[in-house]
């Protein structure tokens, strides 16, 4: 229903517009009795066999939401009814901003794909933190960024202020250098500020009475080299783990015509090198942490894939928008098949 009916009105529209007036309605829907379990009865596979304990914590199944979705933590309620097992907000800056100028969102059908330049358009943390207090059982996943106007030599403070505005209503947390959108922020990959930037959240998190899993996210743009320093600095700093990958900046193989879009390429032109960069830092670490999967995940196979790479949690995004929710059902139910 959703490929043949709902897609191809919703795809009609402007896909930033259309992404908040979705958001409207299923908000509108949810508020209606009975829609909630309506959506649970339809999308969510309920079974313990599905539970992943991941970092310490447990999911209650192994596929997520990806951050860029709910940036602002508006609807992570109403959007686990669609079965995800949790939930990535953000990417959150200290001070909310508006992004880049748009148009900054484009659709590439023929490719299945998605190119954004956003620039961490957000409300800015505290917005955020007034939301998640009302959450009760959701797991929350925390991805955080550092504003535009903050120049890179003063870049860890913003990732603190995130830190410590968060700390008490997420459940883990993402390091986000990986944008594409944001000037000079890809240059924070580099080892010695990324190390040192990881380092003083991980030095704040081990001064707390209760610690928290703290992620970094990577671009699939990154060579083995610099694949094999990631490694090294998640050793050093004992950070909880990778998610792989974001966006890529490469356009190869492209077939739509707004190709050359500036911004970061999403969906199934990523498939590949998404589960290449997993399995890469799964077997030259030896599995010595845990990584979330995500990246062109269209299929209950393209979620196998990387699961099979090396992945312990996989995350959705440009998928869920031209699948459907169904898909979350699906890989689940599949992932439960293995088990049996």
């Amino acid at each position: 229903m959703y490929k043949l009916l709902i897609r191809p009105i919703l795809f009609w529209f402007d896909p930033e517009e259309v992404h908040y007036f979705t958001f409207s309605l299923i908000r509108f829907l949810s508020k209606i009795p009975g829609f909630s379990s309506l959506f649970k009865s339809l999308y969510l596979v309920n079974d313990k066999r599905l539970e992943t304990e991941v970092f310490g914590l447990k999911f209650p199944n192994p596929v997520g939401l990806a951050a860029g979705f709910d940036k602002n933590a508006v609807l992570y309620k109403e959007l686990s009814n669609f079965g995800f097992g949790f939930i990535e907000i953000g990417t959150l800056t200290p001070v909310g901003q508006e992004g880049n100028p748009k148009k900054r969102l484009f659709r590439l059908k023929e490719d299945s794909a998605i190119i954004n330049r956003m620039g961490f358009n957000n409300e800015g943390v505290q917005v955020a933190v007034e939301r998640l207090k009302k959450n009760k059982n959701v797991l929350i996943g925390g991805n955080i960024g550092k504003n535009k106007v903050t120049p890179n030599e003063n870049a860890t403070q913003d990732y603190e202020i995130c830190f410590e505005a968060l700390f008490d209503f997420v459940d883990y947390f993402v390091v986000n250098v990986s944008s594409p959108n944001t000037p000079n922020l890809r240059e924070l990959q580099d080892k010695k500020p990324l190390t040192e930037l990881l380092q003083t959240l991980q030095n704040k998190n081990l001064a707390k009475p209760k610690q928290k899993p703290i992620l970094l996210k990577i671009a699939p743009d990154l060579t083995d080299s610099q694949l094999l320093d990631i490694i090294d600095i998640v050793n050093e700093t004992k950070i909880a783990g990778v998610i792989a990958t974001n966006t890529t900046l490469s356009r190869e193989g492209l077939q739509s015509e707004n190709k050359s879009e500036m911004g970061g390429l999403s969906g199934k032109p990523l498939t590949n090198r998404s589960t290449e960069v997993i399995r890469f830092l799964s077997e030259k670490s030896n599995k010595s942490f845990p990584i979330i999967g995500v990246g062109g995940i269209h299929s209950v196979q393209d979620a196998i894939d990387k699961l099979d790479a090396g992945a312990s949690l996989i995350q959705l995004y440009t998928g869920f928008i031209y699948e459907g929710p169904k898909l979350v059902k699906e890989i689940n139910k599949a992932i439960l098949k293995r088990k049996a």
